[in-house]
């Protein structure tokens, strides 16, 4: 397969004539064996999956992007192919922070899991729907709620913080704080083994109340047609610990 040239034009100031300013010319060596043309999943490729596969296969994702080996991708040819139809693998409730990049965390491209977020990685009517639609209707095979480390929603739900609809908001992450009793020391967010202790008490929560409040998942759970999986992404190390 032929090799793609990318040449990237740098100008360097030399010195304040604007004479001595110099054009450098850098070539950069693109190996187009290196992107995958990767084709949309297919209706029959999506019902040939078990949800041990679709758990397989965001965990081998996972251990490619923490190798720092993600998967090059033809994002225009994948915008183009699922312009008409979708069949995602997953459905991840995440929280909304920045640092915690969904699809390159499990090295997925587009139209292969539908993300859901919210500041805590909480469970709320909207987000049962969401999830109903993407199993349901859509087809995916695995929920999955991750939570992180150093989630400031957790934060702020230990410190009892006060702000606008946030108050409101962090009324579902209390249940988590109020069963985590383990970790010793201050009960403030300044305790890292408390934060970690209310971040996986907050997923195993979320995993509980989408099986008692949804008889669709928890009915297709139970017929094995899906599965529902809880994991906590590390800010550090970007390793995703299953729970």
């Amino acid at each position: 397969m032929k090799k793609q040239f990318l040449t990237i034009t740098s100008i360097m100031t030399m010195s304040i004539n604007l004479a001595a300013h110099q054009d450098l010319f850098q070539t950069i060596e693109i190996n187009r064996d290196r992107i995958l043309v990767e084709e949309i999943l297919t209706e029959a490729e999506q019902a040939s999956l078990t949800p041990l596969d679709v758990l397989n296969s965001l965990a081998a994702g996972n251990e490619r992007f923490v190798g720092n080996d993600l998967t090059a991708r033809d994002h225009s040819f994948q915008v183009r192919e699922s312009a008409d139809s979708q069949f995602p693998k997953a459905i991840v409730l995440s929280c909304v922070d920045s640092r915690v990049p969904v699809e390159d965390v499990f090295d997925k491209g587009i139209g292969d899991i539908f993300v859901a977020r919210v500041a805590g990685n909480f469970i709320n009517d909207d987000i049962l729907g969401s999830m109903e639609f993407a199993t349901k209707v859509s087809g995916a095979k695995l929920i999955l709620v991750l939570g992180h480390e150093n989630c400031g929603a957790i934060h702020a739900a230990i410190d009892g913080a006060e702000l606008g609809h946030i108050t409101k908001m962090l009324e579902n992450i209390m249940p988590a704080v109020e069963i985590s009793t383990i970790a010793n020391g201050p009960r403030s967010s300044k305790n890292r083994l408390l934060v970690h202790e209310v971040v996986e008490n907050n997923v195993r929560n979320a995993l509980q109340k989408i099986k008692k409040e949804s008889s669709i998942l928890s009915t297709m759970f139970e017929k094995g047609e899906i599965d529902i999986k809880g994991a906590v992404y590390d800010m550090d190390t970007g390793v995703v610990i299953f729970l």
